[in-house]
């Protein structure tokens, strides 16, 4: 009987100390779901992110970020699938400067896979979670005019300039149709396809798409969840902060080099362009957005103007 209750007891002490470490969290992030309060956090959501159970984390990290007072607003990729498809299409793809030549056959794929498989796999996911979410495209209420992006590269073997096909840039992002769907308590989540003046189709990256997003809405922050922790000094050391004038210093100085530049210079024109703070997050840790936004230390590496 002893030995029983020495068992029952030791039980009693390891359920009492999760529930001060749970305390402990929840009177941690008060002051947090305070700063945000109604506040308009645009999360780019791609790459190794989107699989596996990660998925799950993130739908209910948006979920919880919505019921905490928070205005999260979506904006996904999709590169891999593409990838996947055309392939699977027989259909040819190259890449120049890290942008996806898409011809007319390739920007109807491109078009396919994210305004119908991705985007509804997402919206289905935070809905499953607990919430209201609603899938769009640039195209929906002209939500992002595009215009078509030129490059000064040429073709080795033709000596031609390169054309990009149906690749472009936000031109203008048009913040009232997102206000409508956050008015109604929904959690809008945007593929990055974009219309030209003429009714073209646009494919776009998504992480420029984020970019534009947030700045049309003045968000208090742009998250870009990446497969990488984050900026990363010479000893390959995290660097929690940054602000715009050491960033710029560091892609000089080549320390930010290769596909991380395009993400720091989407955070660098977002923060420029009049939002608060932008943070580059590993998208494969667990309830990665929670940790960034709820939380003292943060989980990436934080760009501020100053």
């Amino acid at each position: 009987m002893a030995g029983s209750t020495e068992e029952t007891e030791d039980r009693n002490l390891r359920t009492l100390a999760r529930w001060r470490s749970t305390g402990r969290v929840l009177v941690e992030a008060l002051p947090y779901i305070l700063k945000y309060d109604q506040k308009t956090i645009v999360v780019k959501y791609g790459g190794n992110a989107m699989t596996g159970s990660s998925a799950h984390d993130f739908a209910q990290d948006i979920v919880l970020m919505k019921q905490t007072g928070i205005d999260p607003v979506v904006v996904h990729g999709g590169g891999p699938q593409i990838g996947a498809m055309l392939k699977k299409l027989g259909i040819e793809s190259t890449f120049i400067d890290g942008l996806r030549v898409t011809d007319e056959a390739a920007v109807e794929v491109v078009e396919m896979v994210l305004t119908g498989s991705i985007n509804k796999q997402i919206v289905t996911g935070i809905n499953a979670a607990g919430g209201r979410a609603v899938g769009l495209s640039g195209k929906d209420g002209n939500l992002v005019i595009a215009r078509k992006i030129t490059t000064t590269k040429t073709d080795p073997k033709t000596g031609e300039k390169v054309d990009l096909g149906f690749v472009g840039e936000p031109e203008t992002v048009n913040p009232e149709v997102l206000h409508s769907i956050m008015k109604s308590e929904t959690i809008p989540v945007i593929a990055p396809i974009g219309v030209g003046r003429k009714g073209e189709t646009y494919n776009i990256n998504a992480d420029t798409v984020a970019g534009a997003v947030s700045c049309a809405l003045k968000a208090e922050r742009l998250v870009l969840l990446t497969d990488v922790e984050g900026v990363l000094d010479q000893d390959k050391k995290l660097i929690p902060r940054l602000s715009v004038r050491e960033a710029k210093s560091l892609i000089a100085d080549g320390i930010i080099s290769g596909g991380m530049i395009p993400k720091i210079q989407t955070a660098i024109d977002a923060v420029e362009g009049g939002v608060h703070a932008a943070v580059i997050l590993d998208g494969r840790i667990p309830h990665v957005l929670l940790l960034e936004l709820f939380t003292e230390h943060g989980a990436g590496t934080l760009i501020t103007a100053e």
